[in-house]
């Protein structure tokens, strides 16, 4: 085998998803669709949280956050994964695929942080309504906001620099979809049992502490819905909160099997199929769940789209007057 130790001085080959060229092109399709409405919906908020005064608060504010987070992973997965199912595979240089992969570190990282926060503000929210005001205040929204997206930055550069400080050896075949930590470091010539296991323990403070948190403050929040005497009331909170639940489980659950099962030959390609629920669903499904459905969020739209629509038909009456 070829050793190399200049990273920079190699590519990789993307496999990608092993199809036939009609199944490849009606995925493209697929996934085209998915990435337009992650963008659409995503932006959506982002733009309606700036410009709305009303949308100013805590809750508003984390879930803009977690409309970038979405766009950033989207972003870095997504157009490049749709470039491969044309062509049946392709080629990344060694600095997009650091590039790709630094970016997907941050992105579905600092998720794990905004999402941890989200269940803590939807927690003071429910179980202290009197308090949550005096608690959950701008600055401490923007404070964790801020060590949400630092923290991720940090296990991103500590997972880059282990991970590609190893020496790779050709053919560089990568069988998945984009540049992910596992696929990585079965090219190394070197022992990367050290650098596997080092992963797996930064994934109980990254990955597995907030998850639990997440689910003990929905158990709270169940709890306490339980004692809302309103039938209504009660299912119009589980209706949200059990919503919300499904894709917490669904992000962090498929990204715990893929980061801490051990990879074996027979179960390699389910767990690339499993990885597109948290790089191409979730940042797709998050703006939905999570804002699309408020109350608050739909009458800002609704607003917005009637300030344009007034704004187009003037501009035309002006036109026609002219």
């Amino acid at each position: 085998m070829d050793k190399v130790n200049q990273t920079s001085d190699i590519s990789f080959l993307l496999l990608g998803f092993q199809n036939t060229q009609i199944i490849n092109e009606l995925l493209f399709v697929l996934f085209l669709w998915i990435y337009i409405l992650t963008l659409v919906g995503n932006f959506l908020i982002i733009i309606l949280v700036i410009t709305v005064s009303a949308l100013r608060s805590p809750m508003y504010v984390l879930l803009s956050q977690l409309s970038v987070s979405d766009v950033l992973l989207s972003t870095s997965i997504t157009p490049n994964f749709l470039w491969l199912l044309l062509n049946g595979g392709g080629t990344i240089s060694a600095t997009g695929c650091i590039t790709q992969f630094c970016f997907y570190c941050v992105s579905t990282t600092s998720e794990f942080y905004l999402l941890t926060v989200m269940a803590y503000d939807r927690y003071l929210a429910i179980c202290s309504p009197l308090h949550y005001v005096s608690i959950m205040d701008f600055r401490l929204c923007l404070y964790m906001s801020l060590c949400s997206w630092g923290l991720a930055l940090i296990l991103s550069l500590i997972v880059n620099i282990l991970t590609f400080n190893l020496q790779f050896c050709g053919p560089y075949v990568l069988d998945h979809y984009f540049c992910d930590f596992n696929p990585i470091i079965k090219l190394s010539c070197t022992d990367y049992k050290a650098v596997e296991l080092t992963d797996i323990i930064l994934s109980i403070p990254f990955m597995l502490l907030p998850f639990c948190f997440i689910i003990y403050t929905y158990i709270s929040i169940g709890l306490a819905i339980l004692r809302i005497s309103s039938t209504e009331g009660r299912h119009k909170a589980f209706s949200t909160c059990s919503s919300h639940l499904i894709v917490v489980c669904m992000y962090y659950g498929s990204m715990i099997i893929v980061y801490t099962v051990p990879s074996k030959q027979h179960n390699f390609n389910i767990k690339k199929t499993l990885s597109l629920l948290y790089t191409v669903g979730t940042p797709c499904f998050n703006p939905i769940v999570y804002s699309l459905r408020n109350t608050e969020i739909k009458v800002a739209l609704q607003k917005n789209m009637l300030k344009q629509i007034s704004f187009v038909t003037l501009c035309l009456t002006n036109t026609k007057g002219d």
